[in-house]
């Protein structure tokens, strides 16, 4: 029981990097642009 728990975990984490990674990307990208701009 206790191989299924950690699956799930990396999962969720996987995800939600995921995620973040996807938001904060383009997010980031612009701001630095305008200000070098």
């Amino acid at each position: 029981m206790n191989a299924p728990r950690p699956l799930l975990l990396v999962l969720l984490l996987l995800l939600l990097t995921l995620g973040g990674c996807g938001t904060k990307g383009p997010l980031y990208l612009p701001e630095p642009e305008k200000k070098s701009d």
